[in-house]
């Protein structure tokens, strides 16, 4: 199937420092784009991949679960790791939650971790009725473009397989016991209103991780995809600022020009 336009994956080739992006649920590289971008202008080394069954069309995504998207996220950071001598990983919603697993399975491999409003649960009565609804419904109401930025949207899905939540919630319940693994520096920023992912899952993730260098940063004029909302560019300057701090070779180089 063709890519959605501006779904395509994003990938350029700097310094020796690396940075993984990863895309949420529905979602596309598209939500991350300027983010990659910028961080590329700064003469990093940039991974924004297109998950297995996302930038298409929903029925590709009935075919994947959390297997499909980690591996593809985990291929990458190999890749990253045989051109970089330092590597982060970052993620929005639930790519944060992928960016936290790629931190817990590869320790001192990954030097930092970078999250905005990330998800942690799958909220909400329904999602208790998943293991039966998932055989008697295909899909629900995709997760809107949670943004409050006037003229700005996400390119995803207007529907979502109940399949893919199902597999979804199983990879959050899975993670959670895994995030004590979790020991590197960590930058998470969040909405004050979010309106896809609520405040509880940030606070989860924080009590449950044992990084010792974490700096949390609240988003006051943002709601979920904030990496196109009001708060963007803060976000890209505290995440090269915190790689900065990690590998202070970022941005010795001179700016990259980037396509």
């Amino acid at each position: 199937m063709p890519v959605l336009p501006g779904a395509e994956p994003y990938r350029h080739e700097g310094g020796e420092v690396g940075v993984l992006l990863c895309h949420g649920f529905t979602g596309s590289p598209q939500s991350l784009r300027p983010w990659a971008k910028h961080h590329a202008a700064h003469g990093l080394t940039v991974s924004l991949p297109l998950l297995p069954g996302h930038g298409t069309r929903w029925e590709d995504m009935q075919l994947t679960g959390w297997q499909d998207w980690y591996a593809e996220v985990d291929r990458e950071l190999r890749l990253l790791r045989e051109r970089c001598a330092r590597v982060f990983v970052a993620g929005l919603s639930a790519g944060g939650a992928l960016a936290l697993r790629l931190a817990a399975k590869h320790g001192a491999t990954v030097d930092g971790v970078v999250l905005v409003n990330p998800a942690n649960k799958v909220h909400g009565f329904a999602a208790y009725a998943l293991p039966v609804a998932r055989h008697l419904v295909r899909t629900t109401k995709g997760i809107a473009s949670d943004i409050a930025k006037g003229g700005a949207a996400l390119v995803g899905y207007d529907r979502v397989p109940l399949h893919a939540v199902h597999s979804l919630r199983s990879f959050f319940r899975m993670l959670d016991g895994e995030l004590p693994q979790v020991t590197q520096p960590l930058l998470l920023l969040h909405s004050a209103q979010d309106h896809v992912v609520p405040p509880a899952d940030s606070v989860r993730i924080l009590s449950r991780v044992s990084s010792t260098d974490v700096t949390e940063v609240v988003l006051e004029q943002s709601y979920h995809v904030a990496t196109l909302d009001h708060d963007a560019d803060r976000i890209f300057e505290e995440s090269l600022a915190f790689i900065g701090r990690l590998a202070p070779s970022v941005g010795k180089e001179g700016t990259a020009a980037v396509g």
